[in-house]
């Protein structure tokens, strides 16, 4: 049997909210990505973990004996990594990021974290857009640079506000536009994160109905398919810059909200490497930051 930390936390989370529709907001993942994930633990387990009622969900006799279990192994697994990483006789602090960063920030916190803990290493972690905490839900990672939407439970801080372009190939009819309208792309089909990235997917998407010619769960696996003609993709103007490919050209669309680049990490979480790594980051006072909700 091979059961995932995931699926544990997917359990423990549908069985305290006892409704799909909850406990996905609550993990930021879409219904379809949390139910499939649920059905996946019960053929692990080989039983049924809930009953579906007109309420949303209850907990079968099995289910009730697996919660405790679940919630013990995915806190054993926290004090865990906290154990190993305060073994560690030089601090590593994992940062997760998903696309590249860019724009100054990355660089110039890395410089100010090493100044303010001098022995301390840093590693860059990249996850897959499956994972919308980029770490963080799991302890994989320590802080995470995202974009928003971000999942709950994390607290965040915006440090790039930027317009949306959208990416296509230099072959295309509207690739000699200086600025499109969104709705002039309501016919064209576009390349989307995997249904596990939530909310973040509908985001960089547009609109709940795009159409969707591809799926890709990283930025190159995305620019593939824009070269192949699989779709367009939307993408924060520093992205448009940072991911220049020969063939493809980027345009601002008007209409469309802006995207936010964030900083993000466990509401809860005062750890001395973290709140520095903050401080690099964060102005004024981090007190003000730490445990709320975003800014």
């Amino acid at each position: 049997m091979d059961v995932h930390l995931r699926e544990l936390q997917y359990f423990v989370a549908a069985a305290e909210e006892l409704h799909v529709t909850r406990a996905a907001e609550r993990l930021f993942v879409s219904q379809p990505a949390l139910s499939k994930q649920l059905r996946a633990l019960e053929r692990q387990v080989g039983c049924r973990l809930f009953d579906r009622v007109p309420s949303g969900l209850a907990l079968t006799r099995q289910g009730e004996a697996l919660l405790p279990v679940a919630r013990d192994l995915l806190a054993r697994w926290d004090e865990g990594l906290d154990l190993v990483r305060q073994a560690a006789p030089a601090g590593t602090l994992v940062v997760g990021l998903q696309t590249a960063v860019g724009r100054g920030i990355q660089a110039e916190a890395l410089r100010l974290f090493r100044q303010r803990m001098p022995g301390w290493a840093v590693s860059l972690r990249v996850v897959g857009w499956d994972d919308p905490s980029v770490g963080l839900a799991d302890g994989t990672s320590d802080v995470a640079f995202l974009w928003l939407p971000a999942p709950e439970g994390l607290a965040t801080f915006v440090l790039s506000t930027e317009r949306r372009f959208v990416c296509m190939p230099e072959s295309h009819p509207l690739a000699g536009r200086q600025e499109i309208g969104f709705d002039e792309l309501g016919d064209q089909p576009f390349v989307a994160l995997p249904v596990a990235a939530g909310p973040l997917r509908e985001f960089w998407l547009g609109r709940p109905d795009a159409i969707v010619g591809a799926e890709a769960s990283s930025a190159d696996e995305v620019f593939e398919a824009v070269l192949a003609g699989l779709g367009l993709v939307l993408l924060a103007e520093g992205n448009a810059e940072l991911y220049k490919r020969p063939g493809l050209v980027s345009r601002p669309v008007t209409g469309l909200s802006p995207a936010c680049l964030a900083i993000a990490w466990r509401a809860a979480d005062r750890r001395p490497a973290v709140v520095s790594f903050l401080k690099s980051l964060v102005p004024g006072d981090l007190e003000d930051h730490l445990g709320g909700g975003g800014a």
